[in-house]
C-alpha cells in the first residue's frame, strides 16, 4: 500500500524546518515532547524551546505572552490535555484576544489505543470548534501535516491542529496544494459522497473502491479543515451526488458530521448518515481493534454508503 507515516512525526521534521525559516517560532511542552515530536525542534533549538512541565493551563497563558511580544508560539500535548484542561486558558487567552498561537495536540481519536477512554479524545473537535475565532484543522496523512503545519505558521491567529499518534496510509501528494478553508476531492463518484477528515479519509477511499465493484459510484470529499468549513465543495457534493456520509475518529457529536449536517440543513437538505463514535467514550484495544470494534473500517463505510443510497433512492 501508500507509504506510512505518523502525522506526529511529520509536524517534529515540519517544526524543526520551520525554525530554521523563521526564528520567531518558539515551542512549548507539557513534558510529552518524545510523543508529541517536539524534541526534533528542541535538540536543533534548545534556547527556543521550553518544557512547561505537567502545566498545560500555564503553557497556554505563557504562549499568549510570547505571541504578544511578536513571537509565533506552537504548543504541542496530547489532544485530551490540549482541548480538556486548557480549555479556558485557550478560550480566554487564545481565542478572545486572537492571539497568533498555534495549539498541536497529538494523540487524538481511539487510536491512541491502550490509553483507553480516558486519554482517547474523541470530543477535541467539536470542542475546538465551538471557540469563535479558533481555526480547526485535522490533516489526512504526513504530507498534508506538513503543510497544514506551514499554513498554521503563516495564518494570523489561533490555531488547533489534531494529529494521531500511529502510522497512516498516504492518500495526499507533496505537491498539493493546500489552503485553510479549502477541502478537495479525492475520488470523482455519481451515486453518494463520502465527507471525510483526519485517518477516516484513508478509510473513505478504500471504501469508494469496494464500491466500485458493486456498480455504486462514490465521490470522496477530503476536509482538512473543519472550520471554516469548505461549503462551496459540500454544496457541489450534495446538489450532484444527493446523499453523504460523513466520517470521522471522532464523536458524531459536534464534530466534522455534525458541521456538515447543520450546513447542509439550511442550504441544501440531502439523505446523510454521521459515521463515527456514537456518544460515547474509547475503551483500550490495539488502535487497529478498536477501529473495527466502532465500525471505522472500509467496509462500514461501505455499509454506509450502500444505505445512503438506499434511502436516496426511496
Amino acid at each position: 500500500m501508500s507509504t506510512m507515516i505518523a502525522t506526529r512525526d511529520a509536524y517534529g521534521q515540519t517544526l524543526a524546518e520551520l525554525g530554521e525559516e523563521n526564528p520567531a517560532i518558539v515551542v512549548l511542552d507539557a513534558d510529552l515532547s518524545g510523543s508529541t515530536k517536539t524534541s526534533v525542534f528542541a535538540k536543533k533549538f534548545p534556547e527556543r524551546f521550553f518544557n512547561m512541565g505537567i502545566a498545560e493551563a500555564n503553557m497556554v497563558g505563557t504562549a499568549a505572552g510570547l505571541a504578544a511580544a511578536g513571537k509565533v508560539p506552537f504548543l504541542s500535548t496530547f489532544a485530551i490535555f490540549a482541548a480538556g484542561r486548557a480549555w479556558e486558558q485557550i478560550r480566554q487567552s487564545l481565542a478572545y484576544p486572537k492571539a497568533n498561537v498555534k495549539v498541536v495536540a497529538t494523540h487524538g481519536g481511539i487510536t491512541v489505543g491502550e490509553d483507553g477512554g480516558s486519554h482517547q479524545s474523541v470530543e477535541d473537535i467539536a470542542i475546538m470548534r465551538a471557540i469563535p475565532n479558533m481555526t480547526v484543522l485535522v490533516p489526512a496523512d504526513g504530507p498534508e501535516t506538513a503543510r497544514s503545519i506551514r499554513a498554521a505558521a503563516a495564518c494570523k491567529g489561533p490555531v488547533y491542529v489534531r494529529l494521531g499518534r500511529n502510522k497512516v496510509p498516504t492518500v495526499t501528494t507533496d505537491d498539493a496544494p493546500f489552503e485553510i478553508g479549502k477541502g478537495v476531492q479525492l475520488a470523482a463518484g455519481t451515486d453518494l459522497t463520502f465527507v471525510t477528515t483526519g485517518l477516516m479519509t484513508a478509510q473513505a477511499v478504500a471504501a469508494a473502491e469496494l464500491l466500485a465493484q458493486e456498480g455504486i459510484s462514490a465521490r470522496v470529499v477530503h476536509l482538512a479543515t473543519i472550520k471554516p468549513l469548505d461549503g462551496e465543495i459540500l454544496l457541489k457534493a450534495a446538489r450532484e451526488t444527493g446523499a453523504i456520509v460523513t466520517a470521522e475518529e471522532h464523536s458524531v457529536v459536534g464534530g466534522l458530521g455534525g458541521a456538515v449536517a447543520e450546513y447542509l440543513s439550511e442550504t441544501c437538505p440531502v439523505p446523510l448518515k454521521r459515521v463515527g463514535i456514537l456518544d460515547r467514550f474509547g475503551l483500550s484495544g490495539k488502535a487497529e481493534e478498536l477501529l473495527k470494534y466502532f465500525g471505522l473500517m472500509p467496509a462500514d463505510l461501505a455499509e454506509a454508503g450502500r444505505e445512503i443510497v438506499a434511502r436516496k433512492r426511496a
